[in-house]
This record gives structure tokens, C-alpha cells and sequence, in this order.
């Protein structure tokens, strides 16, 4: 019979978020990850596999816990209140941890080596899904009349995401969150309006 686990998987991989989040995935090492985890290597890789596999495990887990209001944004009645949702969220989410600024998704892997190219790709991927996600969102706003007919989808859903990234990378670098409400309210500023809803009949 194998040995039972001698520790909490599900706190393992919390504490190597919190590695991945701060580092990167390039600079986490082995006994970054081991320690914040509290297990030896051979466990850390009984577990999860290798880096690569701890990493991805990690950042799906990111995403459910951490990265939940997008899908709650996509939900709302209007194309504003869903991008005023999601910068509001990514502006909650990057300056939340003094520790970890920044997001795990923008962060973990911009530019790495050629071993870290699988990783690079799977963030690409990743947020080219959610940029999918926005532009299908605002196509039915703009069919709906919520967007004006002038409006582009696409344009949209890249300016949005190139505004969330550039928070990220501004939160990572220090900025303060009061800069961060500034930013988005000037990215709010210049949303594109539709056609007014019906008023409603007074009995």
C-alpha cells in the first residue's frame, strides 16, 4: 500500500498560488514552492506532477476562486455595467494583497524561455477565451440595441481587455488604487451609448 499524504492538498495549492501570483512561473522555484507549501519535493511532485502541472492546476483553481466576478460581469443587463463590473473586480483583485499584486493570469508568464512556452501559450489562451466571451457579450448588446449600430464588438472586447491588462501590470508596479478608479472611469467615460430603453407607463 502506498503512503498516505502527509499533508493538506488543497492548502498546498493555495500556497502555491500565492508562489505563482508573486514570482511568476519562471521565478518560482522548487524550493520557493516547497516551502510555502510545507512538503518535500518528492510529495510536492507525488501530488501535482511536475512545475508545469502544479502551475496549471494553480491557475485554474485562480480562476475559480479569485476571477469569479467575470462571469457574474457577463451576466448584467447592459454592455456598460458589464465593463464597469470587470475593471471594478480586476481593480479589487489586483490591489487586494499587499503581497501579490497584480494578476496571477497577466503575470505568470509574459516573456520566458523556451521551456516556459507551453505555460506562455496556455495564458494567451486563456485570455483570448475571455476576449471571446466579451465580444460575443456585446454583439448581443448591440443587436439589442444596448450598443449603437456604429459600435464594434471586437474593438470593444480588446479595448476592455487591453485596459484590464494595462491595470494589472500598473497594480503590479505600485500603483495606487485611487490611480486604478481614475483609469477606469476614463476607460467609462468614452463608452459608446445605445438607443435609450422605453419608459415605462405610470398607472
Amino acid at each position: 500500500m502506498g503512503r498516505h499524504r502527509e499533508f493538506d492538498v488543497e492548502k498546498a495549492l493555495d500556497a502555491a498560488i500565492c508562489v505563482f501570483w508573486r514570482k511568476g512561473y519562471e521565478g518560482a522555484s522548487y524550493a520557493d514552492l516547497t516551502e510555502a507549501a510545507g512538503v518535500e519535493r518528492p510529495a510536492l511532485y507525488s501530488a501535482f506532477g511536475n512545475k508545469e502541472a502544479l502551475f496549471r492546476k494553480a491557475l485554474a483553481r485562480y480562476y475559480e476562486r479569485y476571477v469569479d466576478y467575470v462571469p457574474a460581469a457577463l451576466q448584467l443587463p447592459t454592455a456598460r455595467e458589464v465593463a464597469a463590473h470587470l475593471l471594478q473586480g480586476a481593480i479589487d483583485l489586483t490591489t487586494r494583497y499587499p503581497d501579490h499584486t497584480g494578476c496571477l493570469g497577466i503575470q505568470g508568464v509574459l516573456a520566458g524561455s523556451d521551456e516556459a512556452e507551453p505555460v506562455r501559450q496556455a495564458l494567451i489562451e486563456a485570455r483570448a477565451e475571455a476576449e471571446a466571451q466579451l465580444r460575443e457579450r456585446f454583439e448581443r448588446a448591440k443587436a439589442e440595441g444596448d450598443l449603437p449600430e456604429t459600435a464594434r464588438p471586437d474593438t470593444l472586447a480588446a479595448f476592455l481587455m487591453a485596459v484590464l491588462h494595462g491595470m494589472a501590470v500598473q497594480a503590479k508596479a505600485g500603483f495606487s488604487r485611487d490611480t486604478l478608479e481614475a483609469v477606469a472611469e476614463q476607460a467609462l467615460s468614452t463608452w459608446p451609448a445605445g438607443r435609450p430603453a422605453p419608459a415605462r407607463e405610470t398607472a
